[in-house]
């Protein structure tokens, strides 16, 4: 007899053709699950047995087994993760002998006293109602489950609601979460958050590690912990981690997550389908407020309030955008999902720090204007620095600790912005700190205009032409491409960083005090006396930060 639903060994025993029965050893396996019940009729059954089968037997099979074939006998069966034997004790077999007991309680592999009166056909049927009562209703429960969370989907449910849901009829803690580990909604108890991180399942940030469970589930004490991904069509969504402190969750149960998910993802394809149609609106509106096409400041800020935002001034402007995949690699992954994924982290830990903050996605890169709190708007530099830090929360919350696959990324923050018109300033210096950091940074780095220095000075000349013709003007030959060119550039640069001193400079680059007096001459005579002409190294020095930003 088999079945495809479990039952715990302890609720087995509770049948009437079983109530005679004790345990005479493995007290600790009695959690076992059941799905069939096999007689014992030959003596090498372990060949022939099944996972999580019930084995009874009359003892004439066990006749004539010392202690060390029936110590095998045990040993074997709980390899086959066989959930329990049980025996007629006194009929054919006149006891199991203490060691066989012993190893039974070590491997917490249930032996059982069977009544001699017990007739195999009651026990078959009994277990088989036992069974099917259980089938009936985990299906049931399923059923029960699967449409209330469609009737929740359809009276407009959120996801909070169908989480809620999900964990009060399982009897279980629920979150449901993007692809990467953060929190969309969830039903977890204060302790159960605390066991989660006490586990090391959370980052410092809140977001679940989903990645150490995608594999397989993992035990917590008498507890586990699993996750169902959610996916609808090609398209992977979120995740549904489900948590049971006390019980490893039975496979019934995550059958009905699976059933569980698959109405998320219907709720949150919904969800994406209209949040997709009021961020292109957005992001239209808050590119015209930077592009200085918004209109005047009043329609602008009544337009920003219907949209949730507020833009106070003073304010800084961040942008940020993925860094490219290194020279080489592979992408991997669909660009446009990584971009979106990034978006809705960007814009949930912003909104985290203040709801009111306008964040959009302008495809390439996601766009913030943070206002600084009203204590600080007459306080020009200590507005700045708190906007600064504020940043560095925001993109170290985004950042987490870089697990579930998460993208590198680079950002770029604007001067604090005090008066309207200057807006689309602030936009381009954002942009630019962010293009000038990466370039010099390589990327996963934070860049203030603020701090650019000469780099700043560059960042607001519009000519691009123009800037590469005066690197090139001023480098002649060494503008060149190629190996010499290259090296030469490099001994140019460490005797400009070490104000000409020579021997500092055959330190750095690991050359000859000779060999570098030699280079030096050569310098001079392809640019001219630099080591005697400030304005002449003031230029070459430019000119290098030049051609090095726009490599």
């Amino acid at each position: 007899m088999k079945h495809g639903y479990r039952v715990p060994l302890r609720d087995v025993l509770r049948v009437d053709a079983l109530a005679a029965t004790s345990v005479l050893a493995g007290h600790s396996g009695l959690d076992r699950v059941v799905t069939r019940l096999n007689v014992m009729e030959v003596p090498d059954i372990v060949d022939w047995v099944r996972p999580h089968a019930l084995l009874v037997t009359a003892g004439f099979p066990l006749v004539g087994l010392d202690e060390e074939r029936l110590i095998d006998l045990v040993r074997g069966l709980d390899e086959r993760q066989v959930s329990a034997l049980g025996v007629k004790v006194g009929r054919y077999l006149g006891e199991i002998p203490p060691r066989v007991l012993e190893v039974a309680d070590e491997l917490g592999f249930p032996l059982l006293a069977l009544s001699a009166d017990l007739a195999f056909d009651d026990l078959l049927e009994e277990v088989h109602v036992r069974l099917t009562e259980v089938q009936q209703g985990v299906l049931e429960r399923t059923d029960t489950l699967h449409a209330a969370l469609e009737g929740l989907v359809l009276e407009g449910a959120g996801l909070d609601e169908i989480a809620t849901r999900i964990a009060q009829v399982l009897g279980i803690g629920v979150l449901v979460t993007t692809v990467d580990g953060r929190e969309l909604a969830g039903a977890l108890t204060d302790d159960m958050r605390a066991t989660l991180a006490g586990e090391d399942l959370s980052d410092p940030t809140g977001r679940i590690r989903v990645e150490r469970l995608r594999v397989r589930p993992m035990s917590i004490g008498g507890g586990q912990v699993l996750v169902q991904p959610v996916v609808a069509a090609s398209s992977d969504l979120a995740r549904l981690v489900a948590f049971d402190p006390h019980r490893a969750i039975p496979k019934d149960d995550v059958y009905a997550l699976q059933r569980a998910s698959a109405v998320a993802a219907l709720l949150i394809s919904q969800q994406q389908a209209v949040s997709a149609v009021e961020s292109k609106y957005r992001g239209d509106f808050l590119r015209d407020v930077l592009s200085d096409r918004a209109g005047d400041e009043s329609r602008v800020r009544d337009y920003a309030e219907g949209l949730g935002w507020s833009i106070d001034l003073p304010a800084m402007v961040v942008t940020a955008r993925l860094d490219p995949p290194a020279k080489g690699a592979s992408p991997g992954g669909n660009p446009r999902e990584w971009r979106e994924r990034f978006f809705q982290a960007w814009k949930k830990v912003v909104a985290s720090h203040g709801a009111e903050h306008p964040t959009a996605d302008f495809f390439d890169e996601v766009v913030s204007i943070i206002s600084a709190p009203e204590n600080l708007r007459d306080e020009p530099k200590a507005a700045t620095e708190h906007l600064q830090r504020q940043v560095a929360d925001i993109v170290s919350e985004v950042a987490g600790d870089r697990g579930g696959s998460r993208r590198p990324f680079s950002v770029g923050t604007s001067r604090l912005v005090r008066a309207w018109d200057g807006l689309s300033a602030a936009y381009r210096q954002a942009r630019r700190a962010n293009e000038v950091g990466y370039r010099f940074t390589g990327g996963s780095g934070t860049s203030h205009f603020d701090d650019l220095g000469i780099h700043r000075l560059i960042g607001l000349i519009p000519d691009r032409g123009e800037m590469a013709a005066f690197a090139e003007d001023v480098l002649g030959e060494l503008a060149a491409e190629g190996p010499e060119a290259e090296d030469l550039r490099d001994t140019l640069q460490v005797l400009l960083d070490a104000n000409l001193n020579v021997a500092e400079a055959s330190r750095i680059q690991y050359v000859h005090y000779n060999t570098m007096r030699y280079r030096i001459t050569k310098l001079e005579q392809l640019l001219g006396p630099f080591t005697t002409d400030p304005a002449l190294r003031l230029n070459l020095a430019v000119a290098l930060q030049v051609r090095r930003i726009q490599l």
